[in-house]
């Protein structure tokens, strides 16, 4: 058994990382899908339903294949803080996360969240490609 979180934040995030899971989870696995929202004024109906309808796209396509909870935080936090978090409360056994790929000239490979996840965390994190350009 494996218990996998897995971070959210789009529809199309949803989907990549969907493809991602779909050849490795099996029944005996537990998958924990997140949103993190900043919540207070930083947060609007809009954020919510995004949130909600990305967490949805997580639970449709590999429902069928395994547990799928999901959860979307709004308690003011970072999202790593979010993500590490709930992996460290399910003792995750791999965090799996979307970085979107920069042009070569750019100065960072990945986001801030996704940096602050990848140095932070004390388990394996996959980190799966969020859009086909070349680095």
């Amino acid at each position: 058994m494996t218990t996998y979180v897995v971070a959210t934040d789009h529809v199309d995030t949803s989907a990549r990382l969907c493809d991602y899971l779909i050849d490795r989870v099996d029944a005996a696995d537990e998958l924990h899908a997140i949103n993190s929202l900043p919540g207070e004024d930083e947060t609007d109906s809009r954020d919510v339903r995004d949130g909600e309808e990305a967490l949805n796209v997580i639970f449709s396509r590999l429902g069928g294949f395994t547990t799928v909870e999901t959860r979307q935080l709004v308690r003011g936090n970072e999202p790593h803080e979010d993500v590490l978090g709930e992996a460290e409360s399910v003792d995750a056994d791999e965090l799996v996360i979307g970085i979107r790929q920069r042009r070569p000239a750019a100065n960072m490979v990945f986001g801030s969240t996704a940096q602050r996840i990848l140095r932070r965390s004390d388990r394996p994190v996959v980190a799966v490609p969020l859009s086909e350009e070349a680095v």
